[in-house]
């Protein structure tokens, strides 16, 4: 049964509502998904997973480097009343982050797929807060217009590539939809996982298993095909259904699949990305309501 999320936010504080603390919740949230350990065959603190370019100090870097986007975006949704505008201008604010991601990586991307989703849903944030669904069903309102901008020809993104050759949705797609496996995978094991008392690094990790055990990723596909994505959401479940990565079992089941997803080189960004939403939407509506007690 899936736990609702219909979480109403109570005892509003200026503080934690500010554009700068929603921007500032957001680097936290991508800080928080990359360090944390163990991933399987992601980056995080033990090291490069199946990234050869990348490493926690690039992550990192990366996700300071955008948080004054993340501010703009905020501001400009604080003060745009016309959707249309909105989004065209949210866009602009996008490929420039985009640009200062990349210089500061030179080259590397490592946040693309965050900054849509991030982006989306701190805009959302900014006047849909009363409920998580408001603010998703906020996020994919905005996702559904279309961008200007994109109209122009454009070399497709290796996610694109991978969603036209396979047929599957991508982060375009989850937006649009009000991102399902965050309101129906991730957030519901997070919390499940806590209720059990797991501790908090095994309830993020239980989190982003559940979205890898139903997400067609796209960064998984055009790594390694049908079959890293069969290997990841198979695996994922595994590690699930032997009670999660607080237990034994399932510790086992992660570093199995672990295994196997480094042999054909797949790497989970587009469930790292979801996980990093997760984060951002929890601590909004759940960790800022119990005395930081979730946020490490």
């Amino acid at each position: 049964m899936m736990t609702t999320i219909n979480s109403p936010i109570t005892q509003r504080d200026q503080k934690r509502f500010s554009l700068r603390y929603l921007s500032q919740s957001v680097t936290w949230a991508l800080e928080q998904e990359a360090r944390l350990s163990p991933k399987p065959a992601l980056v995080d603190s033990r090291g490069s997973g199946a990234h050869k370019d990348m490493h926690l100090a690039l992550m990192l870097a990366s996700a300071n480097t955008l948080e004054p986007y993340f501010l703009r975006m905020a501001q400009t949704a604080a003060f745009e009343s016309n959707d249309t505008k909105l989004r065209t201008q949210i866009g602009l604010i996008g490929r420039e982050a985009e640009k200062a991601m990349l210089q500061t990586t030179q080259g590397v991307n490592t946040h693309r797929g965050a900054i849509w989703a991030l982006g989306l849903l701190i805009v959302a944030a900014t006047t849909h807060d009363a409920t998580i669904e408001s603010l998703l069903s906020r996020a994919a309102a905005i996702a559904s217009i279309e961008d200007p901008a994109l109209k122009t020809a454009q070399a497709l993104s290796k996610g694109q590539q991978a969603c036209r050759e396979y047929q599957v949705d991508g982060a375009r797609e989850q937006a649009q939809q009000g991102f399902p496996h965050i309101q129906q995978q991730a957030l519901p094991t997070l919390w499940e996982s806590r209720a059990r008392g797991d501790a908090e690094s095994s309830a993020r990790l239980n989190a982003l298993l559940a979205i890898m055990a139903t997400l067609d990723d796209t960064c998984v596909l055009s790594r390694s095909g049908i079959s890293g994505l069969v290997t990841m959401q198979t695996g994922a479940a595994e590690v699930l259904n032997a009670g999660g990565c607080n237990t034994f079992t399932g510790r086992q089941a992660l570093r199995q699949l672990e295994r196997e997803l480094l042999v054909l080189n797949a790497s989970a960004g587009g469930a790292a990305d979801l996980l990093a939403a997760t984060l951002f939407i929890d601590r909004l509506f759940v960790s800022s309501t119990s005395n930081n007690k979730y946020q490490q």
